[in-house]
């Protein structure tokens, strides 16, 4: 078949830029961090991130503890928005490793622990705090064996505590083991995304490139009792001799008062074959994968059967009733709707304003911001641009994407108003609340919640210049936004109506049970689409593990939206079927209450699954954030309902004849 001549040109342009981009590059890796490789000897430098335990979730700085500080000073490392307020601080540390150098170092001796230290040490071992320390960008990984069953770890604690509690004992020993891959640079261009920036390595940096790049880093923690009047004859980064780290607990450094503790650490270079794009495997081969695929796998034929169920009832029952009505004579008509009674009798009450109409248009505008975001980062995820290399990036992404969406959430909660009210009138205060209405929420919720992280003294807190930050994106971007999507949304045409509205509302007939709590009981079946997923996610974000399934949570988005959309009509098309027109705000809460169930899910997580949480703080912070969670979920698949309803509502008026 013969190319249209216009096409033709374009094409070959396009196969000779591949031809060119596959000369110049043989292959290319995305994302995460740039690669760096090392020669013989070189100094690679590791760093601390904040402690973290899962029992109170609060982070706090590694050097609120007295370890050995580095030489030169403490230095933070640049972090991006979402680290800041995911509570990271990443500090430089006083380990430094040379490159297939394998060494025993003396790192430092502290003076007399005071009743301060010793009180805060023992605070952090028993509450089980995690040193997390970073090279080339990998976290440190350790394994345990629990039952015969081996699991990984990131970090590791920073001390050790009996079942007995007799005394508490300090980790002041690691072991490290860096796995190392030999790199010759040959015709590999690398682009990365990662803490280092972009970076690229061309053919004239070949033999620079040339080296070994770290493709692992494990430690294993020890506690040794040394004598501090010897050690203390060591200067820092001295070689020492091999210690072996003892298993009887005479031998381990407790954590006393006036006691000098000394800090060591050893360092193994092996060979690896793994390569430098697979090095973050080890940490996304988290247990219970298969449990995880098996569930998920599970969830979506269970979806798919109950929500084909559902489709094929609902297009059975309403093409029967157009049909019917379709078929008979206006006289016919006439009588059909005096003898029986249904959504046809409501026909001049079905687009009546609703109660609360500016607060519904600013629901949906802010649920249409809210969904936008999470579907495009969901996909950004999904196709890798997202990696946890990348720390704080997802959230850094998030927050961008919401930002960006104000025109988005401008533009629908004034369309909507103008369909409502027949005139734009009013809509500067239409955006303005739509721009203010859930970062307002989330503004007072984060606000209590920092409060209760200064108070504690934790990293988590968010310092006043980020709030400043905060408040510039929220009134200087978002808000702009927000308005210039309300002013297109004055010059889009309105939505016109297909029926008239009676003068007089028609009185809704007395029901034995209340709507709202057919409307409540529609969020479950919503709820049954994403309860394992969410299982995943709040084990990502209490539980220190890695989330990284984006593809399985894209189809669970996918199914909810669907999922969603069809309950709502079904819940819509009912409330009409018994004469009740006021459909609008229940056709919100019918997809929406599936926030209500999330929220009670969290609540049995936090009972069942968190049971190490300690203390009202903890519990505090953690419903805190389940609530922000839950409203946002609300916005999101409450819109999803509303406007599906109001489609299928303008579709079915539309389509049959009233005089």
């Amino acid at each position: 078949m013969e190319l249209p001549t216009r096409r033709k040109p374009f094409i070959y342009w396009v196969l000779f830029s591949f031809i060119v981009f596959a000369q110049v590059s043989n292959g290319f890796y995305l994302p995460g961090s740039y690669m760096h490789t090392y020669s013989n000897g070189e100094y690679i430098n590791a760093k601390v991130n904040s402690l973290t335990s899962i029992e109170t979730e609060l982070p706090f700085s590694y050097y609120s503890l007295p370890y050995c500080q580095p030489p030169g000073g403490v230095k933070k490392s640049a972090e991006n928005l979402g680290e800041l307020l995911m509570g990271d601080q990443i500090d430089n540390s006083p380990y430094r490793f040379r490159m297939n150098v394998n060494e025993t170092i003396y790192l430092c001796t502290t003076s007399p622990l005071n009743e301060h230290e010793v009180k805060l040490l023992k605070q952090r071992t028993r509450n089980l705090y995690q040193v997390n320390m970073i090279l080339d960008n990998l976290p440190v990984m350790r394994y345990t064996s629990q039952n015969g069953v081996k699991i990984q770890w990131t970090g590791f604690p920073v001390g050790y505590t009996p079942t007995d509690g007799s005394a508490d004992y300090i980790i002041n020993h690691l072991k490290f083991t860096v796995l190392v891959h030999e790199y010759e640079g040959r015709g590999v261009e690398i682009i990365g995304t990662g803490e280092e920036g972009l970076g690229i390595i061309s053919e004239s940096d070949k033999k620079k490139a040339s080296g070994y790049e770290i493709v692992g880093f494990h430690v294993v923690p020890c506690s040794i009792k040394y004598d501090p009047e010897a050690m203390t004859k060591h200067k820092m980064y001295d070689n020492i001799s091999a210690v072996s780290c003892p298993n009887e607990l005479d031998k381990y450094q407790t954590i006393k008062e006036q006691e000098r503790i000394s800090f060591t650490y050893e360092v193994e270079f092996v060979k690896s074959d793994i390569r430098w794009p697979s090095r973050w495997d080890a940490y996304l081969k988290m247990e219970g994968s298969r449990v995880h695929w098996f569930s998920i796998l599970n969830s979506l034929m269970v979806i798919f059967f109950l929500a084909g169920i559902v489709f094929v009832i609902f297009l059975r029952t309403v093409r029967r009733d157009l049909t019917r009505y379709e078929e008979l004579d206006k006289e016919a008509q006439a009588q059909m709707n005096e003898e029986l009674s249904g959504w046809k009798l409501v026909v001049g009450d079905v687009f009546r304003e609703p109660d609360c109409s500016k607060l519904l248009c600013v629901m949906v505008g802010d649920g249409v911001q809210i969904l936008g975001m999470a579907a495009v980062t969901i996909v950004f995820a999904a196709l890798g641009f997202m990696s946890p290399a990348s720390r704080g990036m997802l959230l850094t992404g998030m927050i961008i994407l919401y930002l960006i969406l104000g025109i988005a959430a401008g533009y629908v909660s004034v369309r909507l108003w103008r369909t409502i009210k027949g005139t734009p009138e009013g809509w500067r205060s239409i955006s303005w609340s739509a721009a203010c209405f859930f970062p307002g929420i989330a503004f007072i919720i984060l606000t209590v919640l920092n409060f209760i992280l200064w108070n504690s003294n934790s990293t988590g807190a968010i310092p006043i210049s980020l709030y400043f930050e905060l408040f510039f994106l929220w009134f200087c971007i978002s808000v702009p936004l927000t308005l210039i999507g309300g002013f297109m949304g004055t010059k889009g045409e309105p939505i016109e109506f297909p029926v008239r509205t009676n003068q007089i509302p028609r009185e809704i007939p007395a029901r034995k049970y209340p709507s709202w709590l057919l409307v409540l009981g529609a969020g479950t079946l919503p709820f049954g689409t994403l309860f394992i997923e969410l299982f995943f996610i709040l084990s990502s974000i209490w539980l220190g593990r890695f989330y990284y399934v984006f593809g399985f949570l894209l189809v669970v988005l996918l199914l909810l939206i669907v999922v969603c959309a069809e309950v709502s009509v079904v819940l819509t098309y009912m409330h009409l079927c018994v004469e009740d027109w006021r459909w609008w705000w229940k056709a919100f809460y019918a997809s929406g209450s599936v926030a209500l169930y999330v929220f009670l899910y969290s609540i049995n997580y936090l009972v069942f699954d968190l049971q190490s949480l300690s203390g009202p703080v903890s519990a505090t912070l953690y419903l805190g954030y389940s609530l922000l969670m839950a409203i946002a979920i609300m916005l999101s698949t409450g819109t999803i309902g509303f406007l599906m309803s109001f489609y299928f509502v303008h579709y079915l008026f539309s389509s049959v004849k009233i005089d």
